[in-house]
């Protein structure tokens, strides 16, 4: 039994090394069917719906139910149902990169499952703090290597160098 534990503990940490240091970068739309017409592209680190706090992803509208598909290879550190963020998913991908599926209306993955662009880990929802708003997947990429040259004198300043702008990659695609 705890040979198998070990084991198991080994080929995750494994994985977790080849998929953050081997495998490049190649991120996809995570709503299908969604387009560049499905979000604004002005969103990210602005406040948004009449809140006071900095929105540090980005929304892309679709309906409810909507597949939403890993928009990288990964491996799903965690999943949940939080105040905030309603039902959501975590996946950590290459360039030790966090991406982050919030307000999902079902999650459709396990902890530690292997994903690809083709794994539906979800559909679009309005969970969590988003109740009250048309339904959307929030995405968001988080760096855990720091870009500190992205540091400024605003007052989230130092939590730039951490967040990256998803607006960014989707529009290389």
């Amino acid at each position: 039994m705890i040979k198998k534990i070990l084991l198991r503990i080994l080929f995750v940490f494994v994985a977790i090394i080849i998929i953050c240091l081997l495998i490049p970068q190649n991120l996809k739309m995570p709503v299908v069917g969604a387009d560049d017409n499905s979000y604004n592209h002005n969103t990210f680190w602005h406040k948004g719906w009449g809140s006071s706090v900095v929105h540090k992803g980005v929304d892309v509208f679709a309906k409810k139910g909507t597949s939403i598909k890993s928009s990288t290879v990964g491996i799903v550190l965690t999943i949940g149902d939080g105040d905030k963020s309603g039902k959501f998913v975590l996946v950590l991908g290459p360039k030790w990169r966090l991406h982050y599926y919030a307000h999902l209306d079902e999650i459709k993955t396990k902890r530690f499952a292997f994903v690809t662009h083709d794994t539906e880990i979800g559909t679009v929802g309005n969970t969590g703090n988003a109740i009250n708003t048309p339904a959307h997947l929030h995405y968001s990429i988080v760096t855990l290597i720091p870009y500190p040259w992205r540091i400024d004198n605003s007052p989230h300043g130092i939590r730039k160098m951490f967040y990256l702008n998803p607006i960014d990659y989707l529009k290389e695609k």
